[in-house]
C-alpha cells in the first residue's frame, strides 16, 4: 500500500491518508495517538487526544522510563529502589540497586508488562510490573547503560559505563556480544524489533561523553550491531532523536524553526514516521509545549 505524507497534523488527532488500492488482506497501519515526555524536575507526562496528563513526578532521580503503552512509569530512587507507578499507585519492586547514576535506567518490555534493570555484578534482571512474581535474571552484560529492549523480547542492549562499547544481551541464551564499530557512545534509544539494529548517539569526542543523563535531544544514528554499519535517517531538517516502534516503523523527531507558522513564535517539533523501507509515511506536529522536553515514547 502506498501512503502519502501528511503534513501539519496535530499529535493525538485522527490521521487521514490517501493511498493507492491495496489487497483486502493488507493490514492497515495504525495511526500514532500520542507521546510521553520528560520535563523539568523529571516529571513524566503523557500527551494524547489533545490532553496532557501526569504519569509520575519522580523528582531528582535521573533513572526513569515510560512504558510503551504510555500508562506506566518506572524509576530507581536515590536509595536504590525500583518503583513503578500505574493506575495512581506506586509499587516498589526491588531494593538494593545503584541509585543516583544517570545512565543506569530501567527499560520496559514491548507489552508494558515487565521492567528490566541493571543489578549487581553487571546482571540484567527482569521483574513483573505488578510485582506478582520474583525478579529473574536475563543474563550478564557490561552494557548496562540506557538499556533498550527489542519488541520480540529476545535482546537487550546498552553501553558500558566507560562509554566505549555497546553490548547486546540475548535473553534466551544469556550470551552477550559487543557491537562492531563502536569507539565512543553516550546513548542507546531503542532497538529494532528483531534486535539487529540500534538507534544510538555517538559523541564528537571522548570529552563530550557526558554523564549519562537522558538527553533532551540527540543526533540519531542507526547502527547495525553485527556489521557496525552506520546510517543516518534520511529526513530533512535538524534531527533531535529517533526510535523504533514495535512494528518496525522508525520515528524521527525534527526541530521546528521560529516563525514557521507565520506568528514569530517558536514552532512545534515534528515526528516523521518512516516505513520499513525508510520512506516517510506520516508527519505529525508535536504540541509546542513539548518543544524542549525529552521524548520517551510515541504511542501507537
Amino acid at each position: 500500500m502506498k501512503t502519502h505524507v501528511v503534513t501539519g497534523v496535530a499529535l493525538g488527532a485522527v490521521l487521514v491518508f490517501s493511498s493507492a488500492a491495496s489487497p483486502a488482506s493488507a493490514a492497515p497501519t495504525p495511526d500514532l495517538s500520542g507521546a510521553v515526555y520528560a520535563g523539568i524536575g523529571n516529571q513524566l507526562t503523557r500527551y494524547a487526544n489533545g490532553e496532557w496528563s501526569t504519569l509520575a513526578e519522580i523528582g531528582a532521580t535521573p533513572q526513569f522510563a515510560a512504558s510503551p503503552d504510555g500508562t506506566k512509569a518506572a524509576w530507581v530512587t536515590e536509595n536504590g529502589e525500583l518503583q513503578v507507578r500505574q493506575g495512581g499507585k506506586t509499587t516498589t519492586l526491588v531494593s538494593g540497586l545503584q541509585g543516583g547514576t544517570p545512565c543506569l535506567t530501567p527499560v520496559w518490555s514491548a507489552d508494558s508488562s515487565r521492567v528490566a534493570y541493571p543489578a549487581q555484578g553487571d546482571a540484567i534482571m527482569s521483574a513483573k510490573a505488578d510485582a506478582s512474581a520474583p525478579p529473574r535474571k536475563l543474563g550478564t552484560s557490561p552494557g548496562v547503560c540506557h538499556l533498550a529492549w527489542s519488541a520480540n523480547g529476545r535482546y537487550l542492549a546498552g553501553y558500558n559505563t566507560q562509554g566505549d562499547g555497546l553490548y547486546r544481551l540475548n535473553a534466551k541464551t544469556g550470551k552477550t556480544v559487543p557491537a562492531k564499530g563502536v569507539k565512543y557512545i553516550n546513548h542507546v534509544q531503542s532497538l529494532s524489533p528483531d534486535g539487529s539494529k540500534a538507534v544510538v548517539s555517538f559523541p564528537d569526542s571522548p570529552e563530550t561523553l557526558g554523564d549519562g543523563t537522558w538527553p533532551a535531544s540527540f543526533k540519531p544514528v542507526v547502527l547495525d550491531i553485527e556489521t557496525g554499519k552506520r546510517q543516518r535517517p534520511e529526513v530533512k531538517g535538524k534531527q533531535l532523536g529517533a526510535f523504533y516502534l514495535p512494528d518496525g516503523r522508525l520515528v524521527v523527531r525534527t526541530a521546528g524553526t521560529r516563525g514557521q507558522s507565520g506568528t514569530g513564535d517558536p514552532a512545534h517539533n515534528s515526528l516523521v514516521v518512516l516505513d520499513s523501507e525508510g520512506q516517510p509515511v506520516q508527519r505529525i506536529a508535536e504540541p509546542t509545549k513539548a518543544r524542549n522536553r525529552a521524548l520517551l515514547q510515541v504511542l501507537p
